[in-house]
């Protein structure tokens, strides 16, 4: 079977971008070439992934001077086209700032940096990000962001819960959402949020610190299990037509 190929893409102050690709590879078997930011094009990679870190050092805001990265314009092409893109904290905040996802991602309510373990439920299943999750089923996975604050306008907030874009949100582990387990003030306690094609997503945590037993902890796993099921069944369904 034809390995996917995932393409994580670098940009100067990336740090997550190796634990991305080493996860994709080694826990996963697929395939993952490292992107650099001043490349024209993403190739023929089959999921993008943004990663985590601090691109060009924050400056102005997070996010908004890699939107401007060549690599970019592809992504935001790729993306139009179907592309699967995946954003991990400050790949987040840089798919807000390319307008792939709607909000913002502002300083942390409490205005320190926050770097812990935490509850996300999942909101919806019938996503090629969570197909491998159960409703309601609590994630634990590592955060570590100063801006992770979601924020949007109500009438964006409730346009992005009528079309169940959300798909993430921080809760007390038996999934009681809360003030005191959102870690950042984010609206409505979410934490994760796709596009409303459904092929781009956005989250805060960290699936791939939360995919190798090494560490412990592997609840990242089920998104990318997810991913890599729900394109695979995709591939075996164009198969079965070309027969």
């Amino acid at each position: 079977m034809t390995k996917l190929k995932f393409g994580v893409v670098v940009f100067p102050g990336s740090n997550c971008d190796h634990d991305a690709q080493t996860v994709v590879q080694n826990q996963f078997g697929q395939e993952a070439t490292l992107l650099w930011h001043k490349d024209g094009s993403v190739g023929d990679c089959d999921v993008v992934i943004l990663p985590g870190g601090f691109s060009y050092g924050d400056y102005l805001r997070c996010g908004a001077i890699a939107r401007v990265s060549p690599i970019m314009k592809d992504v935001v092409s790729f993306a139009g086209r179907g592309g699967i893109v995946i954003g991990i904290c400050n790949g987040f905040q840089i798919l807000c700032e390319s307008g792939l996802l709607p909000g913002a991602l502002l300083r942390n309510a409490s205005l320190s940096f926050v770097c812990k373990d935490v509850d996300i439920r999942v909101e919806r299943t019938s996503t090629v990000f969570t197909s491998g999750c159960t409703q309601g089923e609590i994630l634990r996975i590592p955060i570590a962001h100063g801006e992770g604050n979601f924020h949007a306008d109500k009438e964006t907030l409730d346009h992005i819960e009528e079309n169940d874009q959300v798909l993430f949100r921080y809760t007390e582990p038996d999934g009681t959402m809360t003030e005191r387990s959102n870690p950042n003030g984010s609206s409505r306690n979410i934490a994760g949020i796709m596009n409303e094609h459904g092929n781009v997503m956005g989250l805060m945590p960290h699936p791939e610190r939360a995919s190798d037993p090494v560490l412990r902890r592997t609840d990242g796993r089920k998104i990318f299990e997810s991913l890599i099921h729900s394109l695979r069944g995709v591939e075996h369904a164009a198969e079965a037509m070309a027969r």
